[in-house]
């Protein structure tokens, strides 16, 4: 068995060549190289093939989080109809969370071996199996394994969702697509309750699952027929190294068409064009819909699910999983408590209006997903043109400033807002400023981390996926008691700065030593 460096995957260490130049006009390189050869490359099908693929997976992971979590303004309901005290009934979110985070660790490796296709296919058709048992449950017994083992299919878009954004996307592509990815990620848990609220008033909340249930019986056609194989083999050595800066990447004419299909640039055409010889036929439909890929070479299973723990040594996976978890911790602690306050005097609100406080939750995630990802995809490029077209991952990291400011004093002032009974509106900007992190950091260091990982990207995402969610598990599960010991104010200002050491060390360390531990870091024999 022998160990490879990540230099020896891609000798661009994640400093590539992204713009011919530093002008305004300056041509775009498309990275990663898209094969000259093979029609059947994800990055040379057309935008509209990509693009209806990836909302299809989106789609997934917002519905696994639509059903479990979007369950919260129920809870105060079924504390009295099942007599459960408040942490018992707070498991009904708890316990998926620590699966949706310990099974990408199964999912992931699979994946890796036999493909993502057949994991999605089989893992959507679950999910809808497990909405019904969970509308049909009688017991809170029953509820809570169908919310677990719904979290288990679930899990698989965790990390899997995140690396088809670098299956199907280019670098110049990414942190905007990864903040859409996010944005259904969380958008399960705010548009959720917020329609379930409506639903448990009006009819009850076995309908908030019927409902569910038509959606991923829905979605699971949509995977089936429209999401083909993403994995690919392709070599990434064949992208442009930061120092050559006079050689440019896809100047071929099959590369240029690809170009036209992906946004936000044109190919340069100096370089004399080359024809390339198409060697691989292109799949029919009724090709792409097969459950099978083959296996990936040069390995196997056991390789498959020991490969990704020795990658927890790289700086940017810890920070990634690290940022992601507290940013967890804080939205998923208003999720949790806020029906015990807001359904409670001297509020004393119905599920209904109850579910209203995930307006501002949803605006904190879509603002934070477009400030994680589309600018900071805009203000990475400015940087890249200044920099004579050398894109460097650490780029991504200056705009952390915005969630480590904006959430922090959120954290805070919800926790003063409940302790203090102040108005209903100081809850929902808290949860909105809150919420803004649950999207922003998350999409800002898992682009990082695909940045600096690309290779291996899949591994190292499952890593930051996982881990998240059993820290947080952790933090969650006492939750309701350290409210009730210390307060509000003492427990949100606690979450407040731990959140802010972890996001103010991490930009401190990484953004001006950053390229220099990649580059150190890519020699390490770490990987099977």
């Amino acid at each position: 068995m022998r160990l490879h460096s990540l230099h020896e995957l891609d000798t661009t260490e994640g400093t590539v060549q992204l713009r011919k130049g530093d002008t305004d006009d300056a041509s775009l390189v498309l990275v990663p190289r898209p094969s000259d050869s093979d029609p059947n490359d994800p990055l040379r099908w057309p935008t509209w093939k990509k693009h209806v693929a990836f909302l299809s997976v989106c789609a997934f992971t917002f519905l696994t989080n639509y059903g479990i979590g979007g369950l919260a303004p129920a809870f105060f309901i079924l504390h009295l109809e099942f007599d459960k005290t408040m942490t018992e009934t707070s498991e009904l979110l708890l316990w998926p969370i620590l699966v949706l985070g310990v099974f990408n660790f199964f999912w992931v490796p699979i994946a890796n071996y036999i493909g993502k296709r057949p994991v999605f296919v089989f893992a959507s058709g679950l999910l809808c199996v497990c909405y019904i048992w969970g509308a049909v449950a009688n017991s809170f017994k029953s509820l809570l394994w169908s919310n677990i083992i719904a979290a288990f299919a679930g899990s698989s878009t965790e990390a899997l969702g995140a690396s088809i954004v670098n299956d199907l996307y280019f670098l110049h592509e990414r942190g905007a697509k990864m903040g859409v990815y996010m944005n259904f990620i969380s958008g399960g848990n705010t548009l959720g309750p917020l329609i379930c609220g409506f639903i448990v008033t009006g009819l009850s909340w076995r309908w908030h699952k019927w409902i569910a249930v038509i959606l991923t019986a829905l979605n699971f056609i949509t995977v089936l027929l429209f999401v083909p194989e993403t994995r690919y083999f392709r070599d990434e050595n064949l992208n442009v190294a930061g120092s050559q800066s006079n050689t440019v990447a896809s100047s071929r004419d099959d590369l240029e068409k690809v170009a036209v299909a992906a946004k936000g640039g044109e190919i340069n055409k100096e370089q004399p064009s080359v024809t390339p010889a198409t060697t691989v036929p292109k799949k029919t439909w009724a090709q792409e819909l097969s459950l099978w890929s083959g296996l990936a070479p040069d390995t196997n299973l056991f390789l498959m699910f020991v490969r990704p723990i020795p990658m927890f040594v790289y700086p940017c996976v810890i920070y990634s999983f690290l940022g992601y978890a507290v940013a967890l911790v804080l939205t998923v602690s208003v999720n949790i408590l806020n029906p015990f306050v807001l359904q409670a005097p001297p509020y004393n609100w119905s599920p209904m209006i109850n579910g209203l406080i995930n307006i501002p939750g949803f605006i904190g995630n879509v603002v934070g997903s477009y400030a994680g990802g589309w600018l900071v995809d805009i203000f990475c490029d400015r940087i890249t043109r200044r920099n004579k077209g050398v894109f460097e991952p650490e780029n991504r990291l200056y705009l952390c400033i915005l969630p480590l400011l904006i959430t922090s004093a959120g954290c805070v002032l919800f926790g003063y807002g409940v302790q203090r009974t102040l108005h209903w509106t100081s809850l929902f900007f808290g949860y909105g400023m809150v919420s803004f992190a649950l999207t922003a950091v998350p999409t800002i260091t898992m682009a990082y981390v695909s940045d600096c990982l690309l290779p291996v990207n899949a591994d190292a995402l499952m890593l930051v996926n996982g881990t998240k969610n059993i820290v947080a598990f952790g933090f969650l599960y006492g939750i309701v008691p350290w409210v009730e010991q210390t307060g509000y104010v003492n427990c949100f200002g606690a979450q407040a700065g731990i959140f802010v050491a972890v996001i103010a060390i991490g930009m401190a360390v990484l953004i001006p030593y950053g390229a220099k531990m990649r580059h150190e870091q890519a020699h390490w024999r770490i990987i099977l």
